[in-house]
């Protein structure tokens, strides 16, 4: 038994030489078992889990063949960095002294295992992206449609922008993971008392934004929207929960970034935004109103997203309210920006802050002498008759005077259609006249008579 170990081990240890390289019989028999692994695993090992995966509906036959493609470049780079290290070939063809006792080296390994990091961050953002993510627009486009409604374009952009946090927030940390594994995480100076800025702590503050970016989309999207549609909380309310919510975040990731990674005086911002108080209070006395004024908006909600308002004259819907200034759609489908100071300095009409139906009027002059219960009933007929026109509260019409040429009467009309609600009217006035003409009521015009003296 011993002499045949000492036989298998003889034989183990033959070698070649090929300059200053030697090869071993050991060498290639473990390359040849590392790579029948590799094979084994990827062949049967992940087609099992892909199969799996596909009939549990998790992924599609595209998230399938995806998926393969990327655990088969991991698989090679793996057998690529073993082979390497096995035979003995992993070659330095660079290599830098730090002048700190540490030096940096790149081998050949190194770049296998540079680009593996990247295709598992690849295949991380994928899984995320398109499986966690997607799957939760499907089931929740799947509840709009079963409620009747659409997926709103917001949604949509919500989805894009979670799918490109993702990214980045995957590919931030396989950057940062690189930079601190291969010894290359370049030192710029040192600060007293805290230690090395380097360029990891850039990359760490650039990840601090992206995770307080992707913590307010989860909230926002996940959590909040499950509480709204549960309590039925309306659009303008959801938008100031999330945007006060957002402000929050940000604000304490800013802080962390500027304290932690990249070593920043907080002491001394603070003393600066004092200073700069006064520059405000003085020079940015319009812009800093309407910071205040974005602030009032989002907390009182006496404006909202989706009302539709009148100010300075303009009649729209608003689509936005930003910190400083808010968008508003008028009815020519432009979008005026307004700075938030006027909403809460200016006298504003929200046509649907407390209800979502207005009433309107429509003037309209007879001839004396006209039958005034007929024009009622004529009135009344054309409302009634008017799809954009609620019957409840029903129309009415009011006699208003006696002019100088004319029965004047008025009707009220109560309806939904805001921004349309001229076109409305001047259908009304096309039925109105149709209908004076069938019923010969005569719409007078004004008559003056001029006396001729002298004579």
């Amino acid at each position: 038994m011993q002499d045949l170990l000492q036989q298998i081990g003889d034989f183990l240890n033959i070698s070649w030489t090929f300059g200053s390289w030697t090869l071993t019989v050991r060498m290639i028999l473990f390359s040849i078992l590392l790579c029948v692994a590799t094979f084994l695993f990827t062949r049967y090992i992940t087609g099992w889990l892909l199969n799996y995966l596909k009939k549990e509906e998790i992924i599609n036959e595209e998230g399938k063949r995806k998926i393969r493609n990327i655990l088969r470049i991991l698989a090679g780079l793996a057998t690529i960095i073993g082979l390497l290290k096995i035979l003995g070939l992993d070659y330095t063809f660079y290599k830098y002294d730090k002048g700190d006792g540490t030096f940096i080296e790149f081998h050949l390994s190194i770049i296998c295992i540079a680009f593996m990091v990247f295709k598992l961050a690849q295949l991380l953002d994928w899984v995320i992206a398109r499986i966690l993510i997607d799957k939760y627009f499907a089931n929740r486009e799947e509840r709009e449609r079963i409620r009747q409604t659409e997926m709103t374009s917001q949604s949509k952009e919500d989805k894009s922008s979670a799918n490109k946090t993702i990214q980045y927030v995957v590919y931030t940390l396989a950057l940062i993971l690189i930079l601190k594994s291969f010894n290359m995480d370049y030192e710029f100076h040192q600060v007293e008392g805290k230690g090395h800025f380097t360029i990891s702590n850039i990359l760490q503050a650039v990840l601090t934004l992206l995770i307080a970016r992707l913590i307010v989309w989860i909230f926002t999207n996940l959590v909040f929207y499950s509480y709204y549609r549960r309590s039925n909380i309306d659009q303008g309310s959801q938008y100031a929960i999330n945007q006060i919510f957002s402000y929050v975040v940000y604000v304490i990731a800013i802080l962390l970034a500027l304290r932690n990674n990249l070593y920043v005086d907080l002491d001394i911002i603070l003393g600066a935004a004092a200073a700069l108080m006064v520059g405000i209070g003085l020079g940015l006395q319009q812009v800093f109103s309407d910071l205040v004024s974005g602030l009032i908006l989002l907390f009182e909600r006496t404006v909202e997203v989706g009302d539709v308002v009148e100010v300075g004259g303009i009649i729209g819907t608003i689509n936005k309210i930003g910190i400083r200034t808010s968008v508003v759609q008028v009815r020519n489908n432009t979008s005026i920006v307004v700075p938030n100071s006027k909403f809460t300095s200016d006298n504003v009409i929200n046509w649907s802050h407390n209800d979502d139906k207005v009433r309107f009027k429509i003037s309209i002059g007879v001839a004396y002498g006209s039958d005034t219960e007929l024009v009622k009933n004529a009135l009344i007929k054309v409302a009634n008759e008017n799809p954009d026109v609620l019957q409840r509260p029903a129309p009415f019409v009011r006699f208003v005077e006696f002019a100088d040429s004319s029965l004047n009467f008025e009707l009220h009309i109560w309806s939904r259609n805001f921004i349309r609600i001229e076109d409305v009217k001047s259908d009304l006035r096309f039925q109105i006249d149709a209908e004076f003409r069938r019923n010969n009521i005569e719409i007078p015009f004004p008559q003056r008579v001029i006396w001729k003296g002298g004579e």
